[in-house]
């Protein structure tokens, strides 16, 4: 097979970004110890889950559901990157009539091991043989750690419902949106909608769910009309709301449609803009490094008598730290100290991750010692700010101590520190001594999170490796953590490029059984590497599945 036209180390795009681990020095010789890469995976299977998803929905009128609304929007290709992931938290309820704590986050760790290792004809068989007592505490809790598993979440949701002790609530409706708002199964959101009407648990926060879900898959017209909608749901419109609406657009990409709707209130007269308006503006540009519409937001707001404080002056610095241009970010810092306004822990976090990504070190490592002078308590976002800046300039071992001092100060360091190291430890080549950073999180007291796999699959597929990715992604099975987007994305382009054509359709498979869409660019490498390869039906077959996903929506 010809080899990929993409370079292995862009196999894993722009998803691999952050989360590390304390390591040492004589880190073994990964790459000279591992094994082998293991024989080819077995026939793929024949049928896919998606012929089956109407079964999956089968019950949804009989199980109480009302009409489907009217109002729904056709599903596009395309997914997000997921960002739940299945650990075990510290929650207990009450069981009731024998006064025994029951780990609900433990439980719900079962149940998603079950549902995400069984056939999906075979979930319902295997909860019920698991024997978990169901309650909204356990619903909730399962289904929040499926995000990113919308088809698997959907499953869980419809077994439970015939569950004793299942009961509606909004919370598991919400994360359940959630996870269907994903996977763009928007017309099965929205007879969620029509559910939560009948039984009275409609909020705001149901219809911002949907908005900004609607928002990070660019569907903007939708994402608006939806925020118009809760009128017609009983549910008034404040400012505040639309100040939320402007915000969610922004940090979607979507600035200048924000910006619209601003101009748009001040013009209809029905809102006047507050300090929280310009402060969320400015945070948009900022994010689109769009200096000049940073100061006109920032000078309109001077025009219409509004002072800024503590936060409308951290955007400012954050948007020139975000430019390259931490030069006026200080001169910024320095004007609200003439004006009295004290800066906080978040403006110090802004210029040292600035002048860090600026490779300017010592300045970092001052306004550092500027902040713990200030008597602030150390917290774990600017420590974090601190490793990245010593990690930029190839300074590990001071990252290290940088984690030492967090844990005497009993402040972390949590799974984002870990990220940070490794992201830039690859980004240097060493990959030894991030494979053993990675394996002595565990042993530190700090499980890797989905981004830390994801950060290591890449790693080693860029690599040639694809053998120790699938390694470190059985680890990451065994700890319940379901795999996104990006890193079946990774996986499988590595598969490819290492002529494992019938791994990669496995895991194209399982993608698609979990309601992933692939990615245009993903499918065109497999089947690329399937033509080549002599595997035409295969790819045929492929691209069947995947159009089948593309255009039979769920139904409610």
């Amino acid at each position: 097979m010809r080899r990929l036209a993409r370079p292995a180390s862009r196999l894993l795009g722009s998803s691999a970004r952050s989360n590390p681990r304390a390591f040492s020095a004589d880190a073994p010789g990964v790459f000279d110890e591992m094994p082998p890469p293991p024989p080819a995976s077995p026939a793929l299977p024949r049928r896919s889950s998606f012929a089956h998803a109407r079964q999956v929905l089968g019950g949804t009128r009989v199980l109480g559901f009302c009409t489907v609304a009217g109002r729904s929007v056709d599903d596009h290709a395309g997914t997000e990157p997921p960002r739940f992931t299945v650990v075990p938290g510290d929650a207990t309820v009450d069981c009731p009539g024998s006064g025994a704590l029951v780990g609900v986050s433990e439980a719900a760790e079962r149940v998603c091991r079950v549902v995400s290792t069984q056939p999906e004809l075979g979930i319902a068989s295997a909860l019920d043989a698991l024997g978990v007592a169901v309650s909204p505490e356990l619903v909730a809790e399962v289904l929040k750690n499926l995000s990113n598993a919308g088809m698997l979440a959907l499953a869980f949701f419809r077994w439970a419902e015939r569950q004793e002790g299942f009961r509606y609530t909004a919370e598991s409706f919400h994360y359940l949106i959630e996870a269907l708002g994903k996977i763009k199964q928007f017309r099965l959101v929205w007879s969620l909608v029509e559910t939560m009407r009948c039984r009275c648990l409609l909020s705001k926060d149901t219809f911002k769910l949907i908005v900004r879900r609607y928002a990070r898959a660019r569907k903007v017209k939708e994402a608006v009309e939806t925020f118009e909608k809760m009128g017609s749901f009983g549910l008034k419109t404040e400012l505040s709301d639309y100040n939320w609406l402007i915000d969610t657009l922004s940090k979607s990409k979507q600035v200048k449609k924000g910006h619209a709707i601003y101009k748009e209130m001040k013009r209809k007269g029905k809102f006047t803009p507050d300090l929280k308006t310009y402060t969320v503006l400015m945070e948009g540009w900022g994010h689109e490094k769009d200096l000049l519409m940073v100061k006109t937001v920032y000078q309109e707001m001077l025009d219409a008598g509004i002072r800024p404080d503590v936060v409308s002056y951290g955007m400012l610095i954050s948007a020139f730290c975000k430019s390259g241009k931490c030069d006026e970010a200080i001169k910024v810092f320095r004007e609200m100290e003439v004006t009295g306004c004290m800066p906080s822990p978040h403006v110090y976090c802004m210029l040292i991750n600035g002048l860090g990504s600026e490779e300017r070190l010592d300045e970092a490592l001052k306004y550092f010692e500027l902040y713990k002078e200030s008597g602030f308590p150390m917290e774990v976002p600017t420590c974090n700010a601190v490793v990245g800046a010593y990690c930029r300039a190839s300074k590990f071992q001071h990252a290290f101590k940088m984690v030492d001092e967090m844990r005497k100060c009993k402040i972390g360091p949590n799974s984002r520190t870990y990220d940070i190291i490794l992201h830039h430890m690859i980004k240097s080549q060493k990959f030894e001594e991030a494979y053993h950073v990675f394996q002595r999180m565990g042993m530190d007291g700090c499980e890797p999170q989905l981004n830390t796999y994801t950060i290591m699959v890449g790693m080693f597929c860029s690599n040639e490796r694809v053998d120790m990715a699938l390694k470190v992604w059985k680890q990451m099975k065994v700890k319940g953590v379901l795999p996104c987007m990006h890193m079946f994305s990774a996986l499988i382009n590595g598969l490819c490029f290492e002529n494992r054509l019938e791994e990669a359709c496995v895991y194209f498979q399982e993608m698609l059984d979990k309601g992933i869409r692939p990615p245009g660019q993903l499918f065109s490498n497999l089947k690329e590497a399937l033509v080549e390869g002599g595997r035409i039906s295969l790819a045929q077959e492929m691209a069947s599945k995947l159009d089948a996903l593309r255009k039979t929506p769920l139904h409610g």
